[in-house]
């Protein structure tokens, strides 16, 4: 079972049962079928800071991803931490499934490239 938990502290509006739905797509054509994910949606101040801390860049982006486990072999019983994927609404618009869909991909391990690419494309659509 994949378990999400979702946070908005952006102060907008965002669709975050669409943005649950899509992750659970996403993860399951990846061929996740249990863990834990977080998704937050933060204010460009907050995805500053989160980008100046963890990446020494002093500006808002996007998304950010926190990956945890992956797809790294755990001991049996431990649950999967996937990790987290941060959106800033501010930044995407209305055009967030995108963002998420690279956000997911990063905690699965992918690098930027055309294999990326290729899914994005694939995911982002659905």
């Amino acid at each position: 079972m994949i378990f999400i938990e979702t946070a908005n502290r952006s102060g907008a509006s965002v669709d975050e049962r669409g943005a649950e739905a899509l992750a659970e797509r996403v993860l399951r054509a990846e061929g996740v079928t249990d863990g834990e994910l977080g998704i937050a949606w933060v204010g460009e101040d907050e995805m500053r800071a989160l980008k100046h801390e963890h990446l020494g860049i002093d500006e808002a982006t996007d998304v950010l991803s926190f990956p945890l486990d992956g797809r790294d072999e755990l001991p049996q019983g431990i649950p999967r931490a996937l990790g987290d994927v941060v959106l800033c609404p501010a930044v995407i618009g209305e055009e967030w499934r995108w963002p998420l869909v690279h956000g997911l991909l990063h905690l699965l391990g992918y690098e930027h490239g055309d294999e990326m690419e290729a899914r994005e494309r694939v995911y982002a659509a659905t």
